[in-house]
């Protein structure tokens, strides 16, 4: 998987939801769709990113995207309810749908846990992913076949000191991939995590301040692991905790 070779028009015919689209893994992520051929939705909570990211597709000549400007933070199950319906209507179906937007939250000792912090965080980290797959599943039904990738992390595998509020957001992402692995084992929908490694991405610089960004691999460096992920050759694939790196 790390080594990938993905056809040019692997995603070709294919609609694909990315959230945190406008910067770092989630807008390669989307670029890297966009030249396999895939019609990516671009979700993220600055349109002026969003737009950028939208710019950069259309004028390399890739399908056209579109745009859904949520903040993850504040959107009720009825914004993903409505989201869905237009995707319906729009699109018709959806193939893939990649969770990648996520807080770090506050590292810091357990006991000093703001628990206004931590409730932000598993709102975007937990709450949002699962209105949004429950909203979305009746449209990736409709697929052929569907893609359901979780962004996880090795915090969220291992339980590390001080990283509180994302790792115990990201052992119940964990939690929901293996749910929800497990209702659709007998159908064309799969769900996996995916595990991004260190990445040169604005989060990583926070929670690494000292760290030589240059040391890191970049977002297109991970990306063989995203695409083996969207596309069909790994329809048997569910169920699994990967890493990118």
């Amino acid at each position: 998987m790390l080594e990938y070779q993905a056809k040019k028009d692997l995603l070709k015919n294919k609609t694909i939801l990315v959230t945190g689209a406008g910067d770092g893994i989630g807008r390669t992520a989307a670029i890297t769709f966009a030249a396999h051929g895939a019609t990516v939705i671009l979700l993220g909570r600055t349109v002026k990113k969003l737009e950028a990211v939208y710019d950069e597709i259309e004028q390399a000549g890739y399908p056209k995207p579109a745009i859904i400007p949520l903040d993850l933070k504040g959107a009720s199950e009825q914004n993903y309810k409505d989201m869905a319906e237009t995707i319906e209507e729009q699109f018709g179906q959806l193939d893939g749908l990649l969770h990648n937007a996520s807080l770090l939250g506050i590292l810091g000792p357990f006991e000093q846990i703001s628990m206004s912090s931590i409730e932000e965080v598993m709102q975007v980290n937990l709450y949002a992913k699962i209105m949004m797959t429950k909203a979305l599943l009746p449209v990736m039904k409709k697929a052929p076949y569907a893609s359901i990738v979780l962004t996880s992390s090795s915090v969220g595998r291992k339980g590390r000191a001080f990283w509180g509020e994302y790792s115990i957001s990201k052992f119940a992402t964990e939690g929901l991939m293996q749910l929800l692995a497990h209702e659709y084992e007998d159908t064309h929908i799969r769900v996996n995590t995916i595990n991004p490694g260190a990445t040169r991405t604005e989060m990583r610089a926070t929670a690494y301040p000292a760290e030589n960004p240059e040391t890191l691999n970049t977002p297109e460096d991970i990306m063989p692991a995203y695409l083996y992920l969207m596309g069909d050759d790994s329809t048997a694939v569910t169920g699994q905790q990967l890493n990118a790196q």
